[in-house]
């Protein structure tokens, strides 16, 4: 089998899993495990559906991270459950989930899944990085459109898009984020700035949406490029978009680092993490089989085990 890394959002996962998932599953004491029974059954459906042979579940160190609200103060504050001070903020997570994530981590580490997370960051930087330096063809797996800009047909980047389900599943490529907004995957962090994205709490600029700026970058290429453009008075650029870039010229000034994920962060290897997909033998099989009796886990572990019981190290 030809390698192929396939990177979760993790956290975007388990989130959909907790709500597709009814939550009258849980163990015998009561605690809720549906999001665990969830997520193990989406790795072991995409492993298998998309051929991965490497998987590193990304992980949320830093959910909120303090550089990027420093530069703006909205970034992600409606989800916000509690100000921490010197510390990530709490975020908003319901009871029956917050309970469920030793559980997720606990069973990723006995199934030998690599979770990477990195101070101070999101796991859309760590996804970032690995896409970008991993050197065999990518499968990023998430619900946040927000990683369509590292998609690339060149580098054989693929996201896999969660948001209409898993029974909907969306393979995203060059042509896809094409004809989605009518940019480049490359130009869709800048395309994300100017349309601003509500979910993150980011305004982008007043009066210019998704056509408006979609037109603008398929002209200019860039956003310096549209800012240089529009710093000139012999360029095209109509008055009226002049003054809506002038009136968000602090924004804009800041919300592209804030945007852009990190692609350089220092993370181990993909040999270092562990990520190559191998059958679970011995005691980490008995411990996870025996914790698929004692939290109801029964058929979502005997998925998981099956397609991890077909990836041959070797190949």
């Amino acid at each position: 089998m030809p390698h192929r890394l396939m990177l979760l959002d993790t956290a975007s996962l388990y989130f959909r899993a907790f709500y597709g998932v009814p939550d009258t599953i849980r163990r015998a004491d009561g605690t809720p495990v549906n999001a665990v029974r969830g997520l193990l059954d989406m790795i072991a459906r995409l492993t298998t559906d998309y051929e991965a042979t490497h998987l590193v579940a990304c992980w949320d160190d830093d959910w909120r991270p303090q550089w990027r609200v420093d530069l703006i103060p909205s970034y992600k504050s409606h989800r916000v459950a509690t100000v921490v001070a010197g510390a990530a903020d709490v975020e908003v997570v319901p009871d029956a989930l917050e309970v469920q994530i030793p559980m997720i981590r606990r069973v990723l580490d006995l199934a030998g899944i690599a979770v990477v997370g990195a101070a101070e960051h999101e796991a859309d930087d760590v996804v970032g990085t690995y896409a970008s330096h991993a050197g065999l063809p990518v499968d990023v797996v998430t619900g946040d459109r927000d990683l369509f800009q590292i998609v690339s047909d060149a580098r054989q980047v693929r996201v896999i898009y969660t948001a209409r389900g898993m029974k909907n599943l969306e393979v995203v490529t060059d042509v896809v984020v094409v004809g989605k907004y009518r940019v480049l995957p490359e130009q869709y962090a800048d395309f994300a700035t100017l349309r601003g994205d509500a979910s993150d709490g980011l305004p982008g600029v007043a009066g210019i949406g998704e056509k408006t700026a979609a037109s603008l970058l398929g002209e200019h290429g860039t956003l310096d490029g549209l800012l240089a453009a529009a710093a000139d008075a012999a360029s095209g650029v109509s008055a009226s978009v002049r003054s809506k870039l002038d009136a968000a010229a602090d924004y804009l000034e800041v919300a592209p680092r804030v945007v852009k994920v990190v692609r350089d962060l220092e993370l181990p290897s993909l040999e270092e993490a562990g990520a190559q997909l191998h059958p679970v033998v011995g005691e980490s099989r008995a411990e996870l089989e025996r914790l698929a009796a004692e939290w109801n886990l029964g058929g979502s572990v005997r998925r998981l085990l099956d397609a991890l019981d077909h990836r041959d190290p070797s190949s």
